[in-house]
C-alpha cells in the first residue's frame, strides 16, 4: 500500500481550483497551502470542499511566512515564533475544512522549512510542538531518517516518511535543488521513480507537486503505474 499526496491550494481563483481538482482525482491525500507561502481562506475552503467531495484526506501544508519567495527562502525564525506560526496555519485550515465537513489529518512542512527542519532539530521540535499543541492525533509527513521524524517520535506523535515522485534526488538522498538542471523529472523518470520508492519499504507516501507542469496528467499516470505494479493507493491519515 502507498499514499499519493499532492501539494494543492497554491493557485488562487477558479482556474487554480479546477487544476487542483483534476490532480486530486488521482491522489489519496491533499496537502493544502495554509496562506503563509500561498493560498488564502477562500482557496483553502474550496480545495477542502473538493477533497471532501472526492473522499481525499486533508493535510496542512505549513510554511515560513514568505509569500514573496513562495516559502522557498531559508529564513531565520526563533523557535517560539515558528511554533506559533505553525499553530496558526493548522488552525486556519482546520476551520476551513470544518466548514466543508472535513477534518485535517496530517501536517507537512513546505519548501525551505521542510528542508531546514529535516536536519535542524530546533526547527523540528518547534514544528512538532506546534502540532502537539493543536491535536496530538495529527500525523507528520516528512523525509525518512530526518530530524522531523525523530522529533515526532520523541514527542509521541506518528511520523510518516515521504518520497518525491517528480523530483530528482542526489546520491546522498537529498533533493536536487530546483536550480539544478534535471531537478524536475520527465514523465518516464517520474513513473520509474514512483515504483522504485513505493517498493523501497521506507516510504508510506509519495508526493506530486501541483506546480509541476502537467501535474494532473502526471498524477494519473503515476497512479496507474503503481496500480499496475501491484500497489494499492490508500491514504495514511
Amino acid at each position: 500500500m502507498i499514499d499519493l499526496n499532492a501539494d494543492v491550494g497554491e493557485r488562487l481563483g477558479a482556474e487554480g481550483i479546477a487544476a487542483d481538482a483534476a490532480t486530486l482525482a488521482a491522489v489519496s491525500s491533499a496537502s493544502v497551502a495554509c496562506g503563509f507561502h500561498a493560498g488564502d481562506a477562500a482557496t483553502m475552503r474550496a480545495v477542502c470542499a473538493e477533497a471532501v467531495l472526492r473522499h481525499k484526506r486533508i493535510g496542512a501544508h505549513v510554511s515560513h511566512m514568505d509569500r514573496e519567495g513562495f516559502g522557498r527562502r531559508d529564513l531565520e525564525v526563533d523557535p517560539e515564533t515558528l511554533r506559533q506560526q505553525i499553530v496558526q496555519q493548522i488552525a486556519a485550515l482546520r476551520s476551513m475544512a470544518g466548514l466543508e465537513h472535513g477534518r485535517v489529518g496530517y501536517v507537512k512542512p513546505h519548501g525551505a522549512l521542510y528542508n531546514r527542519a529535516a536536519v535542524d532539530r530546533v526547527y523540528a521540535d518547534a514544528i512538532v510542538s506546534a502540532i502537539a499543541t493543536v491535536d496530538r492525533q495529527l500525523k507528520l509527513l516528512a523525509p525518512p531518517d530526518s530530524e522531523l521524524l525523530l522529533a515526532a517520535a520523541a514527542h509521541g506523535l506518528e511520523g510518516v516518511a515521504e518520497g518525491f515522485a517528480d523530483r530528482a534526488y542526489r546520491p546522498d538522498s537529498t533533493l536536487a535543488p530546483r536550480s539544478e538542471p534535471g531537478s524536475l523529472l520527465t514523465l518516464e523518470q517520474a513513473l520509474d521513480q514512483a515504483v522504485r520508492l513505493a517498493g523501497d519499504g521506507r516510504f508510506r507516501s509519495l508526493c506530486i507537486h501541483s506546480d509541476t507542469p502537467g501535474s494532473a496528467h502526471l498524477a494519473i499516470a503515476i497512479r496507474n503505474r503503481l496500480i499496475g505494479a501491484g500497489f494499492e493507493i490508500r491514504p495514511f491519515a
